[in-house]
């Protein structure tokens, strides 16, 4: 992205926020959908997909590993996939360009094949540490060679056989997860995850879907995942539902701006991604679930939410695993309640596409917001509903969540609060500025 001029971009609210509006497909769900379509024997058909350059990493990584994967002239996405054992050789280093999901996730589906992969990524993917993942994947046979401290380029060697692992999770992650879930598809007997606290499914869910041998229990350890390698995965039609990481935006905007009413259609409402939702309606978010109905396994409902006063509280740790990407626009809701809000638990944010506690420390500060910073969160002071100063240029650091989550302080901020570069926002979520405007935002 830096090797392109940068765009700034500003968002202002001259009324209230009102109408529909629809979210692009989940990431994590899409990710999932390609890598796994692409280990069936058979056509999947993917309806919904998030087409943001995230997933596209995805989707040329799987075909350049010998999948065949098209977007059909409807929308569909149809993919002819290798068969679990089948990835082929690629011929070039894979680009993941800011995508740590495909990166992580891809390194454990390599892990177990009779392979050698090269994993490059722009500059911030390459400054965020791969040992959370290549330790694991070590222990079951693979080989790396990585840049200083852990980081991309990476180059790794695939084992096969791969050696099954339990792995008890030292942190709570869903992709450190799915990475050892991922290496055992292919490997002999019986590779376990056993995580003591609880992260997002969707690969659990979805692993099932497409066949997988795969079970889950509760232990005194915690969660434990078993799943029975060299599976046969079956094409299936996948409609991804709407991603409640891109939904949080929404949900803010319209909670901090006076007067505002939307609905926010079809978006995912699976437990271990409601954290957000969970702690707005306690700060006294006005956000009601209509047509909660069942997709593909997985829960959906329309959002209608209004304008609401919010209140500062001590945020629950344990909400952390369900809304670790939300937490930089949690902090945009803490920066309007009434009195402090404390937000903590959230260690995963210092290794995100960017340090995403000390960018909306200082992102929120410069828009005059009183805010304390510790190791694993933020304390904010909040304006008690009254607009932010503002009147700031606001560092993203090439991340897309800070680029949103400050856009959305600009709607109710006294002066401009303009991003420097608007550019990363393109990875997760293409149409955010035009659905800002259908809102009735105007973009500068």
């Amino acid at each position: 992205m830096s090797a392109f001029p940068a765009q700034p971009l500003y968002l202002v609210a001259n009324g209230p926020l009102a109408g529909r509006v629809s979210v692009p497909g989940d990431k994590s769900i899409s990710h999932r959908a390609i890598m796994f379509a692409s280990l069936a024997v058979g056509e999947s058909r993917i309806e919904g997909l998030l087409e943001g350059e995230d997933v596209l990493a995805t989707v040329a990584a799987m075909r350049a590993m010998g999948a065949d994967v098209a977007r059909g002239g409807d929308g569909v996405w149809r993919v002819h996939g290798v068969g679990v054992g089948g990835l082929l050789q690629p011929q070039t280093a894979l680009d993941m360009g800011n995508s740590g999901t495909s990166t992580r996730l891809l390194m454990g589906l390599v892990a177990s094949h009779a392979i050698t992969a090269t994993f490059v990524g722009d500059a911030s993917l390459s400054k965020r540490p791969m040992a959370r993942v290549t330790d694991p994947l070590a222990r079951v046979g693979a080989s790396f060679t990585t840049a200083p401290g852990g980081r991309l380029p990476l180059t790794m060697h695939g084992a096969c056989p791969a050696i099954p692992l339990e792995y008890v999770l030292p942190v709570a992650s869903a992709q450190v997860k799915s990475a050892v879930l991922l290496a055992g598809l292919n490997t002999p007997g019986i590779t376990r995850v056993i995580e003591p606290i609880p992260t997002r499914d969707h690969s659990e869910r979805m692993l099932r879907g497409f066949g997988a041998d795969l079970t889950v229990e509760e232990s005194a350890r915690g969660r434990v995942i078993s799943i029975r390698g060299e599976a046969e995965l079956k094409p299936q039609h996948i409609i991804v539902p709407g991603d409640p990481s891109s939904a949080a935006f929404w949900m803010v905007a319209a909670s901090i701006v006076p007067g505002s009413d939307i609905v926010i259609a079809n978006v995912l409402m699976n437990p271990t991604r409601t954290g957000l939702l969970t702690a707005l309606r306690m700060m006294g978010a006005s956000i009601d679930e209509i047509d909660r109905r069942d997709v593909g396994g997985e829960d959906v409902a329309d959002l209608h939410v209004r304008h609401a006063s919010l209140s500062g509280i001590e945020i629950p740790a344990d909400l952390a695993p369900s809304m670790i990407d939300e937490y930089p626009v949690l902090f945009v809701a803490a920066a309007f309640a009434s009195g402090r809000t404390v937000a903590r638990g959230a260690h995963e944010l210092r290794v995100k596409e960017s340090d995403r506690i000390a960018a909306m420390a200082a992102a929120l500060g410069a828009c005059g917001v009183a805010c304390t910073e510790h190791e694993d969160g933020l304390a904010i002071e909040g304006t008690d509903g009254d607009p932010i100063p503002g009147g700031a240029t606001i560092a993203t650091h090439l991340d897309h969540r800070i680029a949103m989550s400050m856009a959305v302080v600009g709607l109710h901020a006294r002066a401009p609060v303009v991003i420097d570069d608007a550019a990363p926002i393109a990875t997760s979520y293409p149409g955010f500025v035009a659905q800002a405007v259908l809102l009735g935002a105007e973009a500068r």
